[in-house]
């Protein structure tokens, strides 16, 4: 049974929140239940890097998925949330390498082995840093099932899976065209390449036709340095200026080199000259073209941008000065034509942002064709669903065009490739554990591959691996697949597409059955946070303010699935006003309410005792919160489940804030405070139980106030919040009658509050409600109380049609029901009229003024043409005003 916890004094989240969360996990609910036969509801969460700090898309990401878990803990899945962390090769091995510089030392003085004890000491001290976080944020993890993608049980699925890989023939080493990012030092995969524009030139350069005086090719480009490699030229088949010339060579300035002329359809004829030059050995579609066409390839420059020796002038100088000294030999020689402004998309490694170099390289890859295949008939066949649906097409657009995955990396934080080579014969050797002796010589001398594994290919194993694969263990065979997969759009090619294709090929099964896509979170201006634009929240900073509820509310409210987030700093003063509403609200249900053994009395005899149901026991405006509060359980219900859950926390919110503190309590005021039995239990039953229900679709998106407030209120000793029962609709109790009626006469109050607003009428002014309906009667008697209190009533009248009604009364309508306010109830008619004729005579003389001065020639002619329709809008105005002055007076 939960503990009731004091709500005295102000709404504080501070004095509760860390409590709270350690009762929750010293209860044991953030783990599954060991009934198996329930059916389960899994969720991994996607990995942040040990080098991690909690950040605003961290926030989102797993407010969404504590929402879902949540959710479907209460509804009755056996749940999983189960929580890890990303070794994260580059981002980590970068920061060890910083700090070795700080040090005055490199990890290569350093050598591997005392590298990579010095990277576990720092995963050890912080590596932890960002699920502590995450602990404040709230999330309802099963700590203790906590995974990291160099456990042991992981690595060995990594192993696993390479080397099944490799014998089906799917890896495989070669040498290729790759990226090479020369701040890391290491190889990225396509998928982790961003395109950035660039401001650059356009370097025009004409290359003589051989054995044609006086004839040219000119070429452009952007980078002069790489032409000492040039090995081709290529024009696109179709251009008839360059028919003649396809087949013939040119001469490589500077280089003195004849090199051919190639007719090839990726050239493009718009671009330039249309004649583009071809350096394989550092471009991707130079590269292509010259494995097409069986060009030569040279390399220029080192993987450091250091010139190599193909000109002796340049050799070992930087690649950026050889352009200098490249273009002005040159200029120098009569083979520049022209410069020019150029911009550009520049591939830059998405980690360190550093411009990528195209470098042909001996690595590891992946052949995707037959691995892509099954990946993209599942999503086609639904057997996975992206949450919104348009985001496929981008899973399609990347599976469909997809190139074989290099995933070798020259990092030495990571799983180590599980290649062995044998120095004496050559033979490559890949297996799980270290082989004795060489297979094909016999030989023990026996090298490890250097190089580690791409971040992702690990990653990619995420949800079998972190449940025991590729053994057969209980997890595994319960909770996979998993259940929804929760993460931003920037990573469904870098990670969701390779989960699917994985799952698929290593466990015939798909790893997830949705995939929930939401957007990124921006500033208020619609830019992304970064450190360098100084616009970065701190969630631990808006927590320590606001509290995590506040926070979460602030972050969920408003959204739509897929759809970048702007951050606002007034949803967070709203998501803490709504908190201290609901505060209040709470403290004044728990401390009016009936004793419970009373209430359960009660409700015994009302509901039990004769297998009936008493239907005095509830009051109209009873009737009408019970059933709004049905059909709010039907619609978030189905908002959670369609994944809409900015709609659906709005919609609990308008309820609570307006349907039930706004009215619903108003309304029941004098109920609550009577000392009779027979009153106050009813209602004490009913005010209990709307705000419990409440709270129990508010908590998986607020739940500490939540479960703070729950024990206070009438739950006849059910459990803590977090695990107690989601809502059902008691079919029994529909009130649909009752609630239209109920809403006519709550516009009816609005509108009478409107009208006293309007004509400044004090509150203790009040006047008899006449109320003319045919059928109504018996609901406006049973409302009297509330209608007299709320519509600032003396007495209420009741009758069939306007017979002695007053003209001048104020009639607001509905269907079926009017009201009447005699005005003299309101206003003292004599002042009325004074007043009202004083406020003519002011208006009439305005409009008099305004009719002269746009009459007057003068003015008309001399003054801006802001000014005339200035004075034209506020004659209109005054028109107006004086027309409704005219209208009140023949009322009175």
């Amino acid at each position: 049974m939960c503990e009731k916890h004091s709500l005295e004094g102000k709404f504080d989240p501070k004095s509760f929140e860390n409590e709270i969360y350690e009762g929750w996990m010293e209860k044991g609910y953030f783990k599954p239940l060991e009934d198996k036969s329930k059916k389960p509801y899994t969720i991994v969460i996607p990995p942040p890097n040990i080098t991690g700090k909690l950040h605003m898309g961290h926030a989102l990401d797993e407010t969404l998925q504590d929402i879902l878990i949540r959710y479907k803990r209460m509804r009755g899945y056996n749940t999983l949330w189960l929580p890890g962390t990303d070794h994260a090769s580059i981002a980590t091995e970068a920061k060890i390498v910083e700090k070795l510089k700080e040090e005055g030392t490199s990890k290569e003085e350093l050598g591997r082995e005392e590298f990579l004890k010095r990277a576990w000491d720092w995963k050890e001290e912080y590596g932890g840093t960002i699920l502590n976080q995450l602990k404040k944020l709230g999330c309802s993890c099963d700590w203790e099932k906590e995974r990291f993608t160099m456990d042991e049980g992981l690595s060995n699925a990594v192993k696993h899976v390479f080397v099944k890989l490799y014998h089906k023939g799917l890896i495989y080493r070669g040498k290729r065209m790759i990226n090479w990012c020369p701040y890391c030092n290491t190889s990225i995969s396509d998928a982790e390449v961003e395109y950035e524009e660039e401001q650059t030139h356009l370097w025009h350069i004409k290359y003589p036709v051989k054995g044609e005086e006086g004839k040219y090719i000119i070429v452009a480009t952007t980078r002069p340095e790489t032409m000492l490699g040039d090995t081709g030229v290529a024009v696109h088949p179709e251009d008839q200026r360059y028919k003649d010339l396809v087949g013939k060579t040119v001469i490589l300035p500077i280089m003195n080199k004849e090199i051919p002329i190639i007719a090839d359809e990726f050239v493009e004829k718009e671009f330039g000259t249309g004649a583009v030059k071809l350096t394989p050995a550092h471009d991707t579609n130079d590269y292509q073209a010259a494995l097409k066409h069986s060009l030569e390839i040279v390399e220029v420059f080192d993987e450091n941008f250091k010139m190599g020796n193909l000109y002796p002038e340049y050799a070992g100088m930087d690649l950026y000065e050889a352009r200098k000294r490249i273009v002005q030999q040159l200029e120098e020689e009569g083979y520049l034509v022209k410069v020019e402004d150029y911009t550009h998309n520049v591939g830059k490694c998405y980690r360190c942002h550093n411009t990528i170099e195209p470098k042909i390289s001996e690595q590891w890859f992946v052949k995707m064709k037959p691995l892509a295949e099954p990946a993209i008939k599942a999503v086609k066949e639904e057997k996975i669903k992206f949450v919104p649906e348009r985001f496929d097409k981008i899973y399609y657009n990347w599976m469909e065009n997809i190139q074989d995955w290099c995933i070798s990396r020259q990092l030495w934080w990571g799983h180590r490739i599980p290649a062995y080579y044998c120095i004496e014969c050559g033979e490559i050797i890949v297996d799980e554990s270290k082989p004795e002796t060489c297979l094909k010589c016999g030989s023990t001398h026996l090298k490890q591959d250097e190089d580690t594994l791409d971040t992702w290919f690990s990653s990619a194993l995420w949800p079998f691996s972190t449940l025991g694969w590729p053994e057969e263990t209980e997890d595994f065979k319960y909770f996979y697949p998993t259940s929804t997969l929760v993460t931003g759009y920037d990573i469904i090619f870098f990670w969701v597409a390779r989960m699917i294709f994985s799952g698929i090929e290593h466990t015939g099964k798909v790893p997830f059955d949705t995939v929930f896509i939401h957007g990124i979170v921006r500033d208020s201006q619609g830019r992304k946070m970064s450190k360098s634009l100084g616009n970065g929240i701190d969630p631990l900073e808006v927590i320590d303010k606001y509290g995590t509820d506040a926070l979460r509310f602030s972050l969920v409210s408003g959204i739509s699935p897929g759809n970048d987030i702007r951050y606002m700093p007034e949803k967070l003063e709203a998501a803490s006003n709504f908190a201290n509403k609901l505060w209040n609200a709470a403290k004044f249900v728990s401390s009016n309410l009936a004793e419970e053994e009373k209430v359960r009395e009660f409700c015994y005899e009302a509901f039990e005792k004769n297998k009936t149901y008493d239907p005095n026991y509830f009051k109209l405006e009873d009737k009408w919160i019970l059933n709004k509060f049905d059909k709010l359980v039907v619609e978030v219900t189905k908002n959670i489940e369609n994944y809409d859950l900015g709609i659906a926390i709005d919609k609990i919110y308008s309820f609570i804030w307006n349907e039930f503190c706004d009215w619903y309590i108003e309304m029941v005021k004098p109920r609550i405070y009577s000392d009779d039995e027979k009153i106050k239990v009813p209602v004490s039953d009913v005010l209990s139980h709307i705000l419990a229900s409440s709270l129990k679709l508010l908590h998986p998106f607020m739940p500490f106030i939540t479960e703070k407030i729950y024990p206070n209120l009438i739950t006849f000793g059910t459990q803590d919040l977090i695990v107690a029962k989601w809502p059902d609709i008691r079919e029994k109790f529909i009130f649909d009658k009752e609630e239209e009626f109920l809403e006519k006469m709550k516009k009816i109050i609005i509108e009478v509050r409107n009208v006293r607003a309007n004509r400044n009428i004090h509150p203790s002014k009040k006047s008899e409600l006449i109320f003319v309906t045919k059928q109504y009667e018996k609901e406006l008697l049973e409302l009297e109380e509330i209608l007299l209190k709320l519509g600032f009533g003396t007495k209420i009248t009741i009758q069939k049609d306007k017979t002695g009604i007053a003209n001048n009364a104020i009639a607001i309508m509905q269907d079926g029901v009017e009201l009447y306010m005699p005005l003299e109830d309101l206003v003292d008619i004599a002042e009325e009229r004074k007043r009202l004729q004083g406020e003519k005579a002011k208006l009439e003389l305005e409009v008099q003024r305004s009719e002269k001065m746009l009459s007057n020639p003068g003015f008309i002619n001399k003054a801006p043409e802001a000014k005339i329709k200035e004075e034209k809008e506020k004659l209109e105005k005054y028109q107006e005003m004086l027309r409704n002055v005219e209208e009140r007076l023949q009322n009175i």
